[in-house]
């Protein structure tokens, strides 16, 4: 299969990151892909976001700028991306300017080696208290629950599409990359984790804690409890397809022993 790239951007009051975010993804795509797109999504922003973007697509023939109406939810921009999403693998990248550039290009680098590429994130202690908290116990109800044995259900995954496209995104909310996570894995698809460092955000802040947040993804968790041990119980009974990655040792998998990494 031809490698080639999209990469869902979804941004909502990101006008202090938004550049910097595209920027980093432009520098680790280099030359690693046949072809490639961005498909930056602003979700309803009530700052500069959507003119940045704007200015963003003028500028570079594989950039395109969407705009929701109104803010829709950072699962609706990802499910409006994939929708438009052109080529072979298709990953989403936040606009908040988290990700290290080097350990998106960690990412790609691995593009191809499985269906699905899970990273984890390795440092942790950049984010607030409250927002590590909630990743630990997340992780934790999702793996007793699923069996999976993630690091991390949350972060910046890149699928094969015809994949990807096999399961529908049942959720709007910030669950959508787990469940859709959980299911896949569950029905035998290969996947490898690799290990990412965030940095402090500059700008802004996180929505994922918010009340409606929080009860959206708890209902999105019981209907996947009724589909995989109930519903569907045979077709996600499949056994885990998991690909060490190369050279990786297995403390970091299994006990989150975190190596030195590079910034850029």
């Amino acid at each position: 299969m031809e490698k080639t790239l999209s990469i869902v951007i979804p941004a909502y009051n990101e006008e202090a990151n938004i550049r910097a975010t595209v920027e980093d993804i432009l520098w680790a795509i280099g030359d690693r892909f046949h072809d490639f797109e961005l498909i930056i999504v602003d979700d309803g922003s009530a700052d500069a976001t959507g003119r940045i973007i704007d200015e963003l697509a003028a500028s570079n023939r594989h950039i395109r700028a969407e705009h929701n109406p109104h803010n829709m939810g950072f699962g609706a921009s990802y499910k409006r991306g994939v929708s438009l999403a052109r080529m072979n693998y298709v990953g989403i990248i936040p606009g908040d300017n988290e990700i290290v550039g080097h350990s998106i290009a960690a990412i790609l680098d691995l593009v191809g080696s499985a269906d699905i590429i899970v990273p984890f994130t390795m440092n942790m202690e950049v984010r607030p208290y409250s927002r590590r908290l909630f990743s630990r116990l997340y992780t934790l109800i999702m793996n007793m629950l699923f069996t999976c044995e993630l690091q991390y259900y949350n972060g910046p995954v890149i699928h094969r599409r015809d994949v990807l496209m096999s399961t529908p995104i049942n959720t709007s909310g910030f669950a959508f990359q787990s469940t859709l996570l959980v299911r896949l894995v569950r029905s035998g698809r290969s996947f490898i984790e690799v290990p990412m460092y965030l940095r402090p955000r500059l700008g802004g802040r996180s929505t994922a804690l918010k009340p409606k947040n929080v009860v959206s993804v708890c209902l999105a968790i019981a209907r996947l409890v009724k589909t995989i041990h109930f519903d569907e119980k045979r077709r996600y009974a499949q056994p885990v397809n998991r690909i060490l990655f190369p050279g990786m040792p297995a403390s970091v998998l299994v006990q989150g022993v975190k190596p030195q990494g590079p910034d850029r």
